[in-house]
């Protein structure tokens, strides 16, 4: 058994530095597809005990141990079978992780909304993705659950818009007042006039209601968007006050139809005497 087992030392030790160059060359080539560092540290460490796995398992069939083989080999298989029923989520959420690795469909310190939540993402996890909301809240949420779901990435196209609604009274100059406000907002410093735009949209209970709308560069900073907002509407309000544009208050006309306030009066003080 000497020459065999001598070999069989040769093929472990060979497989073993063919284990390590494939890990290696495996990173270099995952480092090209995803920037995921715990998905490469992982998957590369899966293939290195793959390759030592296959080196052993042939080191023992030189030595004749097939028998033992085989035995570990279904051994092995029931006992993944049943890891697999147990671990069934949390390799739904690991898959998941590696698919969105790997399609990339937001990054770290992204502005996104997902699962009812909205804030940057902090960080990506093989098991989850943890986001902190604008309230200041740490949330982990399943990669599963974020695969699946739809998801609104805010920082993609680095733009993005901000719609007002404003209303006008019903005797205004329809098409004055739409002047007014647009080069209201197109005065507010960075906002440039091609990026400002506005249509009337309704007939409203007590206004005739238009939309304003206004392209902003977006730099992943939510005060940034809530800032031109204020300030659009500060520059409407101001405006329409100094060209005389009433913005209506909600009105509500009420049809009694041939009722007779008199009597009706009348009857309450004949009671009361």
């Amino acid at each position: 058994m000497l020459p065999n087992f001598l070999v069989a030392v040769v093929v472990v030790i060979f497989f073993a530095l063919l284990a390590k160059l494939t890990r290696s060359l495996f990173k270099r080539l995952m480092k090209r597809i995803t920037d995921n560092v715990s998905l490469t540290s992982l998957m590369g460490s899966v293939l290195y005990l793959t390759v030592l796995a296959l080196g052993a398992f042939i080191a023992w069939s030189i030595l004749k141990l097939d028998g033992a083989v085989t035995s570990l080999l279904a051994g092995a298989g029931v006992i993944g079978l049943a890891l697999g029923f147990a671990l069934q989520e949390i390799a739904s959420n690991f898959i998941a992780g590696t698919m969105m690795s790997i399609r990339k469909p937001f990054k770290e310190g992204d502005l996104i909304e997902t699962n009812d939540f909205y804030g940057k993402v902090e960080k990506i996890h093989l098991r989850t993705t943890d986001l902190i909301t604008l309230q200041g809240q740490y949330v982990m949420i399943p990669n599963a659950e974020v695969f699946k779901k739809p998801i609104i990435n805010y920082s993609r196209l680095r733009r993005r818009r901000i719609d007002i609604e404003v209303g006008v009274h019903y005797n205004t100059h329809l098409a004055q007042a739409l002047d007014v406000a647009v080069k209201a907002v197109q005065g507010i410093s960075g906002v440039k006039p091609d990026d400002v735009g506005a249509s009337y949209s309704e007939f409203g209970s007590s206004s005739i209601n238009f939309t304003i709308r206004i392209w902003q560069k977006f730099t992943n900073q939510e005060a940034d968007y809530l800032a031109l907002r204020h300030q659009a509407v500060l520059a409407i309000k101001q405006a329409f006050d100094q060209n005389g544009i009433t913005i209506p208050f909600p009105m509500r006309t009420l049809d009694l139809g041939d009722v007779n306030f008199k009597e009706i009066f009348s009857t309450y003080r004949e009671k009361e005497r």
